[in-house]
């Protein structure tokens, strides 16, 4: 695969970024991409290392990671797309936003720095747009049957696209505005530009399927008439049930979710939102509460609104840093310190801090006082545990603030208690191998199987259900079968 020798003569290299100075005064893609030249030479250093792991262990999608690399570095680049697009639903996503779970289980990564995988799929999809190469859908037959999704977000999206291919009528449905669920509202244009999502979109109703948007189902459509229209139906909904911080003065104004401040700021720059109606931290005193992805795409947006101050905090404890290139825990996902572009940008973080309650003046929020904690494993049962550190106490002026804690589940909207839909210990909607809910011709798919996870986990559920609807649909009366 590649160059047999490619990885002893090439060092690995990842794509640049814009200067913080910069990039903090727009919501524009902070990414400089590597030169197509680049990428080839990236691509050699991929070895003929007999096990992918990569592929076999690191990639959700089981992306033919080795084959696309050997096809890039011979120049064959259509055909890298088609291997590409073989696995993958949204590449142009994945090849900017995944955290590339499949570089960390990369064999190299044992004692070396990975192949950058994300760089060449990135410049895979993006070359075959330039191109022309990205093609609606066109099934080989019509089935003259169709199938609902609900929720146009990564497992709704790719499970549409699948049934396409497979010649059903997809009409996918969204509450919001326009299509896309999180990657639209969710993650903020300076990591992923939303023509880049709309150019997909585009493609897809020039694929044949149809999107239905500010609907609420259950509510503005039955399900009774989704269940008599519809023969099968995939519900990827998201978890849309925010993790609180239950602590006194919670009620006060300026504390808000994280996707409510990410979504109305995507609106903003999109111009679907004036300014004055949006949550913003323009010379505010902003607390982030949540050290996670979101977190930071919270600092982010912040930061480029004009805040005075950014503090992010987390109540676990502080990853321990790693400076190799190698993966401290091949092949599997190293727990260790990531700063991102946005904490580049300017942010106070810390960790092992514990939110006790929030102080206001005239119902506003105006403080926040907290505890620092330790974190202890129990040696019998193998469980952590925390316990408050005395005389750690201290108070944070604050106006603004945001919490990322994440999710705790899907939201039991009447789409789910209508249904009557088996969940499972979580609160997310049970499901079993195929996909499919304790309801006949009802699938469920992403988060609101799996609870709040990545996108590329989430593609490969919404293709997943798509396989699972298929052969459902091929078991049944033959109704999929018509020509």
């Amino acid at each position: 695969m590649g160059k047999i020798t490619g990885f002893l003569e090439h060092r690995r290299a990842e794509p640049g970024h814009r200067p913080p100075a910069e990039r903090v005064n727009d919501f524009n893609d902070v990414t400089v991409p590597l030169s197509p030249e680049e990428v080839r030479v990236q691509a050699a250093r991929c070895m003929d290392c007999g096990v992918p792991f990569c592929h076999s262990l690191g990639c959700p999608l089981a992306n033919y990671i080795p084959d696309w690399n050997d096809l890039v570095y011979r120049g064959r680049m259509e055909e890298a797309l088609r291997c590409l697009e073989a696995t993958n639903p949204l590449p142009e996503v994945t090849g900017r936003i995944c955290p590339a779970l499949c570089e960390m289980s990369c064999t190299l990564a044992i004692n070396d720095s990975p192949v950058s995988i994300k760089a060449i799929e990135l410049e895979i999809i993006e070359h075959g747009f330039a191109r022309g190469w990205v093609r609606p859908i066109r099934p080989v037959r019509e089935r003259g049957v169709e199938v609902a999704v609900i929720g146009s977000g990564p497992a709704g999206l790719a499970a549409a696209m699948r049934l396409r291919e497979h010649g059903y009528a997809v009409t996918v449905y969204e509450k919001d505005a326009l299509p896309g669920g999180i990657l639209r509202y969710g993650i903020p244009n300076f990591k992923l530009e939303k023509h880049v999502l709309d150019r997909r979109i585009a493609l897809l109703r020039e694929s044949g399927i149809t999107f239905v948007c500010g609907v609420r189902i259950g509510e503005d459509i039955s399900v009774r008439y989704l269940r008599s229209q519809f023969p099968a139906m995939v519900i990827a909904a998201g978890a849309g049930t925010p993790r609180d911080v239950p602590v006194p003065g919670r009620e006060l104004q300026g504390i808000h979710f994280a996707m409510e401040y990410l979504g109305m700021a995507t609106e903003v720059v999109c111009g679907l939102l004036t300014a004055d109606r949006c949550i913003s931290a323009h010379g505010k005193r902003v607390l982030v509460i949540g050290g996670g992805d979101t977190g930071a795409d919270c600092v982010g947006t912040a930061n480029r609104q004009g805040a005075v101050a950014v503090h992010q905090y987390e109540i676990m404890p502080r990853p321990p840093e790693w400076t190799e290139p190698r993966n401290p825990r091949w092949p599997e996902w190293p727990v260790v310190l990531r700063t991102s572009t946005s904490h580049e940008e300017g942010v106070e973080r810390d960790w092992a801090v514990a939110t006790k309650q929030f102080i206001g003046e005239n119902g506003r929020v105006t403080a926040a006082e907290f505890v620092r904690v330790a974190w202890e494993r129990d040696p019998a049962t193998g469980k952590m545990s925390m316990r408050e550190l005395p005389e750690t106490h201290f108070r944070l002026p604050v106006d603004l603030v945001l919490l990322a804690t994440g999710f705790v589940h899907v939201e039991h909207g009447r789409f789910v208690t209508d249904l009557q839909l088996k969940l499972n210990p979580a609160g997310n909607i049970a499901v079993d191998a195929a996909s499919m809910t304790s309801v006949p011709g009802v699938f469920a798919a992403g988060d609101a199987v799996a609870g709040a996870s990545l996108v590329v986990r989430a593609l490969s559920q919404g293709v997943r259900a798509a396989a699972g609807v298929h052969a459902y649909l091929n078991r049944s009366s033959g109704a999929a079968t018509r020509p």
